[in-house]
């Protein structure tokens, strides 16, 4: 009956927390609070894509307790190797639990050494409307007592009524349906850590700043945020930075597939792309060079390029 009620105690901060320190806190604060209830050394969590054939495992939004700020970098180079967090995504929903720097490569037990990672207890919940998953890992050291049956039974209510409330709050922020997918947009702190980020906002980030970690925005968006609001261009893409309270909404605006130019549109663009000057393709196509750059620029801007590689890339694309 006493862990019972601490539980509901627990809870009831937890909401607390939500609705008064808003997504930039609550759930560092309620992780604090559970750690009332079920001690432990230190943890993260945050937002992951899961391993696929080309890439390893990578977290893209997390925040840390008691860890170093070179945690996650480390953990990366040995994501593709760890065999404890590849085998969250075969068991979404579920608590995990381990002990022991047992991990068949000796570089993720070295990791786990360096950090004192000597039990584990995780959780990982799919995100659809993000494209990503949600996960939670808490740790204790050589010195301390092993996550038992019943931390596990907590730490798995506790962590469903924690998605719960982060869904709700970035819902409301972007103020969007999210069952129908978020996953072109982002929030962020005014430092430029990121709160929440969807799959297909990675990915464009990914393609214009290549070796990005996820755990800020990168430096050309984060010069931007004095001038919310306002909006930039990201690759092919527009990337639109709205304030909220203290966060910034990232929205992503992406080409539509399948643009339809106008034939003397497209055919002027492919003869430029191909490297003729504005006077050689109205030469050839018998019109103004004038013609030549409204046509031109039209197709800038219908395929979100902004050069001559990226509109021939685009043509290709778009074929």
């Amino acid at each position: 009956m006493a862990t019972f009620e601490a539980f509901n105690r627990c809870l009831l901060q937890l909401s607390r927390v939500a609705r008064e320190r808003g997504g930039s806190h609550f759930i560092a604060e309620g992780l604090q609070a559970f750690r009332q209830l079920v001690p432990f050394a230190s943890g993260w969590w945050g937002e992951m894509s899961a391993s696929h054939a080309s890439a390893p495992p990578q977290s893209w939004m997390h925040g840390r307790i008691d860890l170093p700020e070179s945690f996650v970098e480390e953990w990366s180079q040995v994501a593709e190797l760890d065999c404890f967090a590849n085998d969250t995504f075969t068991r979404l929903g579920q608590v995990m639990r381990d002990s022991e720097f047992t991990d068949p490569n000796e570089q993720v037990n070295d990791f786990a050494r360096r950090h004192d990672l000597y039990h584990l207890m995780s959780i990982t919940f799919e995100l659809p409307e993000s494209g990503l998953y949600f996960f939670v890992c808490l740790y204790r050291g050589v010195g301390d007592a092993t996550f038992n049956e019943c931390e596990a039974g907590l730490f798995q209510a506790f962590c469903d009524h924690l998605l719960q409330l982060w869904r709700f709050q970035v819902q409301d922020m972007i103020r969007l349906d999210t069952g129908n997918g978020a996953s072109d947009f982002g929030v962020a702190r005014m430092d430029g850590s990121l709160l929440y980020v969807g799959a297909q906002l990675c990915a464009a980030i990914g393609r214009e700043v290549p070796g990005w970690n996820g755990s800020n925005l990168p430096a050309q968006v984060i010069a931007q945020l004095a001038k919310v609001p306002c909006v930039m261009r990201l690759g092919r893409c527009a990337l639109t930075l709205s304030p909220n309270a203290e966060h910034v909404i990232l929205s992503l605006e992406a080409p539509p597939r399948g643009v339809v130019l106008a034939p003397r549109e497209r055919t002027a663009a492919m003869l430029f792309a191909a490297g003729h000057s504005y006077k050689e393709i109205a030469r050839i196509l018998a019109l103004s060079p004038a013609t030549v750059r409204t046509y031109l620029r039209n197709c800038y801007v219908q395929l979100g390029v902004k050069s001559k590689v990226e509109l021939g890339s685009a043509l290709r694309s778009n074929s």
